[in-house]
């Protein structure tokens, strides 16, 4: 425990104090017995800037003992006292406590974990067997589902027992060290810390009041003055480890206890969500919301001026088995639906069909397929046979479009015929054919997830924000000793 005298700085402002005037009120009192003395001492001391500073001293003769010299040892339980783990912490070998509470050993750990994670995001995880049939080891040590292997698990179990034994075994005891009061009672004691001086024209109400102005707690028995602040900054490693746990266990149940599942649906259609949703992990157990039918009422796009896609939207309906819609909500990009532990995201979109007259027959849905082209634009097609259908070479006109909002035409020889919009009625004469696009459908990419995990490695980080913060508070003591 780093301790701190009064310095030189603190001498020279209490010889070097322009006005000091102490005012003391003191509240009188009778025992009988028990000598425990408690007197209560409001003082102000008046700065040149006519501040004043008011707080309490407290004098006691029944402060605990005297301590010089303390050997931090982990706290004892009494017979009936202690959590169930600090009970089990207590009974476990000492040497153990010891090799799990090594720093060194944390920090490989720490590095292993960290390498882990590297190696899983490069290995592509949750393929076919086959797909890893020329790697065998990653099969064998289950890194085709990194997050959830025995190794990985393994290791997050042992940082997670090292982070408590340090806590027992190093953390707690400093914590309980430094609530202690600590008076000393020689001047040779006093000599012995790292930072001392000698303050000649000083006496200890004085002191206590320019201590507490600057933000100490104040203690007094006898002679001799203890005074102690930023105590929190002791609480902070602590709470780091706590943190670090929350953040672990998260992690681990979001590994093992998710579902995920991706789905495209056409316009109008529908479909369940136990349907899509596939488990992660052994931890991975399916709820009533899995029966719960979703239908697409309504797909969407919005366009920059220039025409491409800037946002794509869902109207969506949830029905119970019941058949009752129990919610509705049109989602976007960034704006998910949430429903009894379940969320849907936008995440892609596509186009599913066309609808056309032909000839004034129909309409005709005409399925698209996705072109493959250099980039990342989208581009979907489709085929209207003209003619003999049975013919060995049908010949017929093509459709093109990269979004719902135009489509472009080409005659049977492959030559541009003109572009048309969905529902503008306008047709157009292809070799004698009339046609006239009557809609584009299209088709909403979905994402659902359920990750029971994701609160509680929120409550981590911000816990660990927290107490990274409180960590930079320095805890600092003042041990004084007045005689004549």
């Amino acid at each position: 425990m780093n301790t701190l005298n009064p310095s030189r700085t603190l001498n020279h402002f209490l010889l070097k104090t322009p006005s000091l005037q102490l005012k003391f009120k003191t509240h009188h009192f009778n025992y009988i017995r028990k000598r425990n003395l408690n007197v209560k001492i409001v003082s102000e001391l008046k700065t040149p800037k006519n501040k004043k500073i008011s707080k309490k001293i407290i004098l006691s003769e029944g402060a605990p003992d005297i301590v010089e010299n303390q050997q931090v040892s982990p706290p004892k339980l009494g017979k009936n006292g202690g959590s169930p783990l600090l009970k089990f912490l207590k009974r476990a070998p000492r040497k153990v406590l010891s090799i799990l509470a090594n720093l060194p050993l944390a920090i490989g750990e720490m590095f292993s974990i960290a390498a882990l994670m590297a190696l899983g995001t490069a290995i592509d995880q949750g393929e076919a067997p086959d797909y890893y049939f020329q790697i065998w080891w990653i099969l064998f040590f289950g890194f085709d589902h990194m997050f959830t292997s025995p190794v990985f698990l393994g290791l997050l179990v042992l940082l997670a027992a090292s982070l408590i034994a340090c806590t027992y075994t190093t953390q707690i005891p400093i914590v309980k060290v430094a609530r202690r009061w600590n008076f000393l009672n020689s001047a040779v004691a006093i000599r012995k810390q790292e930072f001392t001086d000698s303050l000649p024209q000083a006496s200890v109400r004085d002191l206590g009041v320019i201590l507490m102005g600057a933000g100490y707690e104040v203690f007094l028995k006898g002679p001799s003055l203890y005074a102690f602040k930023g105590l929190a900054g002791r609480f902070a490693p602590i709470g780091v480890h706590i943190a670090m746990l929350l953040i672990m266990a998260g992690g681990t149940l979001s590994a093992s206890g998710s579902f995920r599942g991706s789905v495209t649906v056409p316009q109008g259609l529908n479909f369940v969500m136990g349907d899509v949703l596939r488990p992660n992990g052994f931890l991975s157990f399916p709820t009533e919301a899995f029966n719960t039918e979703v239908h697409v009422n309504r797909f969407y796009m919005d366009y920059y001026d220039s025409g491409e896609v800037s946002q794509f939207h869902t109207d969506l309906s949830l029905f119970d088995l019941d058949g009752k819609e129990v919610m509705r909500k049109t989602i976007c990009v960034n704006d998910p639906l949430r429903y009894n532990g379940i969320t849907i995201y936008q995440t892609d979109w596509s186009i599913s069909a066309l609808q056309v007259l032909k000839d004034n027959e129909g309409p005709f849905n005409l399925a698209m397929a996705p072109l493959k082209i250099n980039g990342d634009k989208k581009l979907y097609g489709t085929f209207l046979p003209i003619g003999d259908v049975d013919s060995s070479n049908v010949k017929g006109i093509s459709m093109l479009a990269r979004d719902l909002q135009s489509i472009v035409l080409y005659d049977q020889e492959g030559k541009f015929v003109g572009v048309r919009r969905p529902d503008s009625n306008l047709p157009v004469d292809i070799g004698g054919t009339k046609i006239v696009i009557v809609d584009a459908i299209g088709s909403s990419g979905l994402d659902l997830k359920i990750d029971p995990g994701v609160p509680i490695v929120y409550a981590g980080f911000g816990a660990l924000m927290l107490t990274t913060c409180v960590s930079f508070l320095s805890h600092s003591q003042v041990k004084c000793l007045f005689y004549c």
